[in-house]
């Protein structure tokens, strides 16, 4: 009874903070913009380029090795465009 007497007391004390965006935020968001953009950028340059080496690789008659270049790709691609859902779920908020 006492310890929750002074749990209800120091929880009034503290209150319940707003969160405030730290004094250099849009610069740093401007960033994670930018590197978003390159990580979308050469995920589409490596499928592109993966195609055009498979498209090689069939017509030369050698071994196929592209195929896992273009699933590498994309998955990169599927984990660097859910990054944010996945902080959101992991943060909670």
């Amino acid at each position: 009874m006492i310890l929750a007497a002074a749990y209800d007391t120091l929880l009034a004390q503290i209150g319940n903070p707003t969160p405030q965006a730290p004094p250099v935020s849009d610069k740093i968001l401007q960033l994670v913009r930018y590197l978003t953009w390159f990580v979308l950028l050469s995920g589409i340059c490596g499928i592109v380029y993966a195609g055009g080496r498979f498209a090689w690789e069939k017509w030369s008659g050698g071994g196929l090795e592209s195929p896992k270049m273009v699933a590498g790709a994309m998955i990169g691609g599927v984990v660097a465009t859910s990054a944010g859902t996945i902080m959101s779920a992991v943060i909670g908020t």
